[in-house]
C-alpha cells in the first residue's frame, strides 16, 4: 500500500517532512516509509511482548504501525510541542489507545523504566544520542534485561558511534534499498543489543 493508504486504514495523518522547528541538536521531522516498517515488522526482532520506544516520534507513524502489526506497546518521545500535539490527535482518531502513548519531552530527560526495544531515525545530534544510551544503560543496571535498538537510515556520525560504543554488540542489519532504488547504502536498518555486563536477562 502507498503512505496515504497506509495512513487512511490507520486513521492517522502522518505524511509530510517538517523542519520548521529544527536545529543543529533536533533534526526534520520525517516519517519512516511504511515498506521499511513492514520489513521491521517481518522479522522476528519485536513482537507483541515488546515495549518500544520511539525516540523523535514526531506525528507517531512507527508506534501506530508496529502497535496495529505486532501489538506491541509502544511509547513515543517527542521534543516538539506542535508535531507532538498532531501525534496526540492521531492517537485519537486511531480509534485504542491501549499500549500507545506520547510525551512531549527532550528524549535525554527521558526515563526509561520498563521498555526493551528502541527506535531511532536520525532524530537528533550523536551528543544527544549519547545521553539517551546513558539513560537506557542506566536503565539496564537497575532492571536487567535483553535490549534491542534499531536504527534506520542511521547517518556515518552515528555508524561511527555506535560500532565503537562499549555498551553496544552489533546484531543485524536489515537491507531495504530494495525497497527503494537500490543504490543508497543508508537504506538500512542496524540493530544493536545491550553488550553482556555479566547480568543474567530476563
Amino acid at each position: 500500500m502507498t503512505k496515504q493508504q497506509w495512513d487512511k486504514k490507520l486513521n492517522i495523518d502522518t505524511v509530510g517532512r517538517d523542519a520548521s522547528n529544527a536545529d543543529e541538536i533536533h533534526y526534520p521531522y520525517e516519517p519512516t516509509p511504511y515498506s521499511v516498517l513492514e520489513r521491521l515488522a517481518e522479522t522476528n526482532y519485536i513482537n507483541s511482548n515488546n515495549r518500544i520506544v520511539d525516540y523523535g516520534c514526531g506525528k507517531g507513524r512507527v508506534g501506530f504501525f508496529l502497535n496495529y502489526k505486532l501489538g506491541c506497546q509502544v511509547t513515543g518521545i517527542e521534543y516538539d510541542s506542535r508535531i507532538c500535539g498532531q501525534a496526540l490527535q492521531n492517537l485519537d482518531r486511531y480509534g485504542t489507545k491501549q499500549n500507545i502513548e506520547f510525551v512531549c519531552m527532550d528524549a535525554g530527560e527521558y526515563q526509561v523504566k520498563h521498555s526493551d526495544c528502541f527506535y531511532f531515525f536520525n532524530p537528533f545530534s550523536v551528543k544527544v544520542l549519547q545521553t539517551v544510551i546513558g539513560q537506557i544503560i542506566q536503565s539496564y543496571y537497575e532492571n536487567p534485561r535483553t535490549m534491542r535498538f534499531f536504527f534506520y537510515y542511521p547517518s556515518d556520525e552515528y555508524v561511527a558511534y555506535l560500532m565503537t560504543a562499549a555498551e553496544l554488540d552489533f546484531v543485524d542489519e536489515i537491507d531495504c534499498r530494495d525497497l527503494f532504488d537500490g543504490t543508497d547504502e543508508r537504506e538500512r536498518i542496524l540493530i544493536f543489543e545491550i553488550a553482556d555486563f555479566g547480568f543474567d536477562v530476563k
